[in-house]
């Protein structure tokens, strides 16, 4: 009879005894990517002819649609302006891309910078 008692005290003092338990500590998030602004906006609302005294003429102007893509060249970059017709009926940019002579992505900023100093 010792050996069932003994056997229920060692049970409840071992249910007693405190588990260890492992706290993980939680990893941070990972920073966001720094991305550069797309849209600078500094174009952004430009008539045609305000972008032809500002770069000079474009190297391309393509009708498509509604709408008129303006390209303008420099020995640095490309950049695509993109008008389409406003309220009063005249055509404004409302979109800008700009890339490099290899075709990747260039800061939009430098681009503009690049082609008012090549104007």
């Amino acid at each position: 009879m010792r050996f069932p008692i003994a056997t229920a005290l060692l049970l409840l003092v071992a249910a007693c005894a405190r588990v260890p338990t492992e706290t993980a500590t939680p990893t941070p998030p990972p920073a966001p990517p720094v991305q550069q602004p797309r849209e600078s906006g500094v174009l952004i609302g430009l008539t045609g002819p305000e972008l032809a005294v500002r770069f000079g003429r474009p190297a391309l102007q393509i009708k498509e649609g509604n709408s008129f893509k303006l390209q303008f060249r420099g020995p640095q970059c490309v950049l695509d302006a993109f008008l389409y017709p406003s309220n009063g009926g005249q055509y404004r940019v409302t979109h800008v891309e700009t890339r490099s002579l290899a075709g990747t992505d260039t800061n939009q900023l430098a681009c503009i910078s690049a082609l008012n100093a090549a104007a």
